[in-house]
Order: structure tokens, then sequence, then C-alpha cells
């Protein structure tokens, strides 16, 4: 069975009997969010399970959806993926990607079929249903802090794996990292059938979007989780593209604390501002290390390794030099979509202020665990405050590692 119904049942109990001492106390927050969720996850499991039996019946063509050229954006947490996979999504000539409201509420051929059937009888009556998706939208998922989160927007579709149960992504709902599986280890740490049980439903998911959406475009996916997937992934889309987008140690860690810390605080109420620090120092250790490695022994050119400094500083530079190695063809107004997207990103002020030594972390510290990094990558190991030395861009050479030079 493809739902993981072992691991439901293990966080229900875990959630309501054996809170002691761990970051899921039944505090008032917790137990509305227990209640909501239980009230409202299992029928929609049930109901979205329906209809996955009915795209097989239905929809039988699905299977046989070929997933050409299809792109994988890996790296650590806010390492600039969310950034990319948002341009490139607006290059709607070629790529499409899973949203927000795909990956939650339409992961069905038949689901998308339900809800376009009542977006054109809401359209005829004035469109109020529509207003008001949007006005829940921004009063809920608006008010998300750091990352911008919306159901019309593209998402993270390591999300989709909360389907069948199976992802890093239940600890932000159940913060028992202790009764998880090692996803944040995929490709080393699961046995073969469960590897193959989670990516075989994978995807099958990117088949129903990419029939449901006319299969004439490219899909996209931004997925840092699937830096621990690399292997696995290629088994199952051997056409696959895949960049990866490595960001300082200095940056990158703690935001990543940062954010996750802010995410278990969403749905619990753990006394500790920073959460689970030292298994944080792990899986982005490991979401370096792991998937690097295996593209430095497949090197090919579907394979793409860039810094993030000069994702941010060429963006237009990187952009066409992947689109040419990969075999995307160029659209026309390309670079009206990556300036308009560049544009809205620096529009929107964020207020994820954070300091690594609040975290109970050195900056020696952070350069010794990641020492190889800066090394490959000759990232800045700067001095809090400490100034940068500008650098000449360098222009791409087409190769399975682009010698980029950043910050």
């Amino acid at each position: 069975m493809t739902y993981n119904f072992r691991l439901f049942w293990r966080m229900a109990i875990r959630s309501f009997f054996k809170t002691k001492d761990t970051y899921g106390k039944l505090t008032g927050k917790r137990i509305r969010f227990l209640a909501i969720f239980y009230t409202i996850w299992p029928l929609w499991t049930a109901f979205t399970w329906l209809c996955f039996l009915l795209d097989d019946l239905l929809f039988p063509a699905y299977k046989k959806q070929p997933v050409e050229k299809p792109l994988f954006i890996l790296g650590n947490f806010r390492s600039g993926s969310t950034f990319l996979h948002r341009l490139l999504s607006r290059d709607a000539a070629t790529f499409t990607s899973l949203r927000t409201w795909d990956i939650f509420l339409m992961p069905s051929i038949t689901q998308r079929k339900l809800f376009r059937g009542l977006a054109r009888i809401d359209h005829v009556f004035g469109g109020h249903l529509v207003r008001l998706l949007k006005s829940i939208d921004q009063r809920s998922l608006g008010k998300v802090r750091i990352h911008k989160i919306s159901l019309f927007d593209p998402e993270e579709d390591e999300n989709i794996l909360l389907h069948a149960w199976s992802t890093f992504f239940i600890s932000l709902l159940f913060p028992f990292l202790d009764e998880l599986p090692p996803y944040q280890f995929f490709d080393e740490a699961l046995p073969a059938e469960e590897k193959q049980r989670i990516m075989g439903f994978y995807r099958s998911c990117v088949q129903r979007h990419l029939y449901a959406d006319g299969g004439k475009r490219h899909f996209v996916a931004k997925n840092p989780a699937f830096s621990a997937k690399i292997e696995t992934m290629m088994e199952f889309f051997p056409d696959a593209r895949i960049l990866y987008l490595a960001r300082n140690p200095l940056d990158m860690l703690p935001s990543t604390i940062s954010w996750l810390s802010y995410a278990w605080h969403v749905f619990s109420e753990p006394q500790d501002k920073y959460l689970y620090r030292n298994e944080v120092l792990a899986l982005t250790k490991y979401w370096y290390h792991h998937p690097l490695s295996i593209m430095d022994k497949l090197a090919s050119p579907h394979h793409l390794v860039l810094n993030y400094d000069d994702l941010i500083r060429w963006p237009e530079q990187v952009i066409r030099t992947f689109y040419e190695q990969f075999g995307y063809a160029e659209s026309q107004g390309l670079e009206k979509i990556i300036s308009e997207a560049i544009e809205e990103t620096s529009s929107h002020h964020s207020d994820h202020r954070y300091k690594y030594e609040e975290m109970g972390f050195s900056r020696e510290e952070i350069l010794s665990e990641f020492d190889d990094i800066f090394e490959r990558f000759d990232f800045d190991r700067r001095e809090p405050g400490q100034p940068t030395s500008p650098r000449q861009a360098v222009i791409p050479v087409i190769t399975a590692e682009v010698p980029l030079v950043g910050d």
C-alpha cells in the first residue's frame, strides 16, 4: 500500500499520549491544531485517494505520459531555489510546475476536473468563490513569515508526499524526529522497497500533472529535500536535468535553522527558540555532500552545479546558459520574465533576522564543519560585517559543472 498508515497512527498515538519532554507538548495551541487536523486531514486524504483510483479508471492514459527533460532544482534549504523556481515558472511556454493549490487540493486528475467545473460555474455567477479563496489565501497563507506562500504560487512539491505520509515534512506538523524514518538521508538510509514505493508515487503525481496540463511543457520543480533522493530520482527520471544550487554555509545554515524552527512553532509551542540544531546541521551537511558526490561521479551535460551568489548577481546570464545546456528552447520575452521576477523579489522586504551565535554555533565551527564546501566553491570566510571584494563575472562554460565565480 502506498500510504504509510503505520506511521500515521504512530504519530497520532505520540501526539496524544507520549508528548512528555518533546517539542509537541499538549498546549492549548497544540490541541487546537490536532483537533482541526484530525477532523479535516483523514477525510480529505480518503477523498484524494478515491480520486486517485478514479484516475486509474477514467484517465488510464496518464500512466503512459512521458516525462521529458524535467528540471529538478536541488540544494539545501534557503539557497535560492524558490527564486529560481518561481522565475522559471513564469516562462509558461516552456515550463509547468505544481502550485500549492495543486499539491494539497488537486493532486489527482479527477480533482482538477471537478475544480475546473466548479470554477466555470463560479465564473458564470460572478466569480464570488474565486474572490473568497483569494481573500482566505491572503488572510492565512499570506501572513506566513520568512517564506512567501500562496495557494496560487508554485511550491516545493516534496509536500505532495504528505498524501503518501512519507516525507520529512511530516515533522513540521508533528515535531517528533525520533519517530520518523530517516527521510532526510533517503538514498542511503531507507530500504530499497520503501524508496521504490515513495518515488513511484511521486512519479505518478508528476505524470498526472503533465497529463492534465496537456503534456506539452517541461516539468520544473524545486526540491531541496530531493538532494537526499538524487540517486533514486535519477532512476525514476532518467531524462532529468538536475540543477544544484550551493550557498555559503555561513548564510545557509542559520537561515535554515531559523526557517525550520519558525515552521515548527507554527503548529506547536516548544519553549526553545531554535529546535533540532544538531539534526539540522547533519541534514545540511548531507544535502551538500551526497548530491555533489553523485553528480561528480556521474558527470553529465544534464547536470549543473551553480553558486547561489552567481545566480543572484547574473541571473540572465546563468539562466540562458542552462537553457542552452539542457536543451530548452528560449522563449520570446525571457529577458522580460527575468527582469520582472527580479523586480518583484527586490520589492519584497523580509523580516527574517537571525544570528548563528544565538543558535549555539560559532563562525569557526561552521568553517570547520563545511571546510570542503568552502574550499570547493571558494566561499567567503568573512567575519560578520566584513565587506567582500568585488569580482569579475565569468561567462559560464557548458560543462557538467559550470565554473562560475561568486561573491
